[in-house]
This record gives structure tokens, C-alpha cells and sequence, in this order.
């Protein structure tokens, strides 16, 4: 693996963590109470199914076009 490689995979893992961390507050801030009440299985499922295609789908292409001269 390249150097660029390495740092284009550092970069993007900044990417990733930068789009799950707000995620992940913000549905714990709007629906943590309501979560609570559930099993944890069931807790971790809604919110996998609410996050996994949010970062992946929306945030990070956003992020990525933003930062696209980072990448280069």
C-alpha cells in the first residue's frame, strides 16, 4: 500500500467517524428516552437501522465532495 493509500484511508476513516458521532448524539439526544424502554438487542437494531444507511448513503458522499480537494 502506497503512502497516498494510507493517508486517503486515514482520511476517510476521519470522514466516517465524523458523520457517525453527530449521528449518534443527535438520535441519542431526540429518542434516548424512548430508546431506553427498549431491550438493548432491539435498542441497537433501530438505531443501526436509522444510522448505517444515513452515514452511508447521505453524509459521507456529502462529506467527501466537500473535502474532495483534502483527498487529493
Amino acid at each position: 500500500m502506497t503512502s497516498s493509500n494510507k493517508n486517503n484511508q486515514h482520511k476517510m476513516a476521519f470522514i466516517i467517524w465524523l458523520a457517525i458521532f453527530p449521528l449518534i448524539t443527535l438520535t441519542f439526544y431526540l429518542f434516548g428516552d424512548l430508546l431506553l424502554l427498549l431491550p438493548l438487542v432491539l435498542r441497537t437494531f433501530i438505531l443501526t437501522i436509522i444510522i448505517v444507511p444515513t452515514v452511508f448513503y447521505i453524509i459521507v458522499p456529502f462529506y467527501t465532495r466537500l473535502l474532495s480537494a483534502w483527498f487529493k
